[in-house]
């Protein structure tokens, strides 16, 4: 008897849970577009809601699809080690808000842009890179290819390279310099000194 009613819950959980179980991850392709997607929302609405409205708009999107940690440990390299716990937090904390800043900024008004996707292709290192096109009206496409690197259970970027240009290899150079010839205090006033450019 008792058998048959492990047999029945057995079976029921296999019922109520299968849907969850059978659920599709969600895709490194699928990440980028619809990070992608949010950004021609905030674009549509750009003027109306200022550079504010599309930071607030943006900060979540843009802090679920990259990994913003990660980035700033990568764009000061060996460096990182030598910072202590707090100026680690801080560089990450204004890190972040510079990412966001920046799409706030250069994300800010609409004239029929669109994104379309073009291939994907997976990294020697279990990465995956999405291949995609900016199409600017009366303008030459922007090739935007995301690298994307697994964390826990999602994709997230780690790098975006413009038209063969990538925005890690800049920032790591640019920051490096920094920390390395004038220290901590004055990459994070640099940081800053750009965030508030963005907002003008």
């Amino acid at each position: 008897m008792l058998r048959k009613i492990y047999f029945g819950l057995s079976i029921l959980l296999l019922i109520f849970l299968s849907p969850l179980a059978l659920a599709e991850e969600v895709s490194a392709r699928q990440v980028a577009e619809e990070f992608q997607d949010k950004l021609i929302e905030v674009m549509k609405q750009g003027k109306a809601l200022g550079f504010q409205g599309r930071y607030e708009q943006l900060d979540a999107a843009v802090k679920k699809s990259h990994d913003l940690p990660k980035i700033a440990r990568i764009v000061v390299g060996k460096q990182w080690e030598e910072l202590t716990s707090a100026q680690q937090v801080k560089l990450e904390e204004d890190f972040s808000r510079l990412s966001v800043s920046a799409y706030a900024h250069n994300f800010k008004d609409y004239s029929g842009e669109s994104f379309s996707f073009i291939s994907e292709e997976e990294t020697g290192r279990g990465g995956v890179v999405v291949h995609t096109n900016l199409k600017i009206p009366g303008e030459k496409d922007v090739k935007f290819d995301y690298m994307m690197k697994k964390k826990d259970d999602g994709w997230q970027i780690i790098n975006i390279i413009a038209d063969g240009v990538s925005d890690l290899a800049l920032k790591r150079s640019d920051y490096t310099s920094v920390l390395s010839r004038e220290g901590f205090d004055a990459l994070i006033a640099k940081i800053n000194e750009k965030i508030e450019s963005y907002a003008k």
